[in-house]
């Protein structure tokens, strides 16, 4: 079965290298959103398996996202992974404690990356997302 992914960042570059990152963990298929808005609009035209999201955004910020997401009766258990440069230990918590998953900060290996989409995915599908 084909995961959908939604990765979330206002460069074009992470953008597509997250997804270079994580094409080794399979059957993935991938939509990118540029801003939080734009996230925002996606996500409620269709069902994702798991949000990759960075913080700093032009419009609606990171946190944001994540507090809408958790708002949201359809949206609430999506998985959600932060990859931001913010490496300071308040903005894990804020991130963390707004509703995110998991969080890593630029630069991130590859393999850090795989591990936590591939540990997010497997329990995500083992409640039946």
């Amino acid at each position: 079965m084909v995961k959908d992914l939604l990765v979330v960042d206002d460069s074009k570059v992470m953008r597509d290298m997250i997804v270079a990152c994580l094409r080794p963990a399979g059957d993935l298929a991938f939509t990118h959103a540029g801003s939080g808005l734009e996230a925002i609009e996606v996500l409620s035209l269709k069902p994702f398996h798991l949000l990759v999201l960075d913080l700093n955004m032009p419009d609606i910020g990171g946190i944001e996202v994540v507090e809408f997401v958790r708002s949201q009766d359809t949206l609430k258990s999506l998985p959600i992974i932060v990859v931001t440069t913010r490496g300071d230990e308040s903005s894990r918590e804020q991130a963390l404690g707004a509703g995110a998953s998991r969080y890593l900060t630029k630069p991130f290996t590859p393999e850090s990356l795989l591990a936590e989409v591939r540990g997010l995915l497997s329990s995500a599908g083992a409640e039946g997302r």
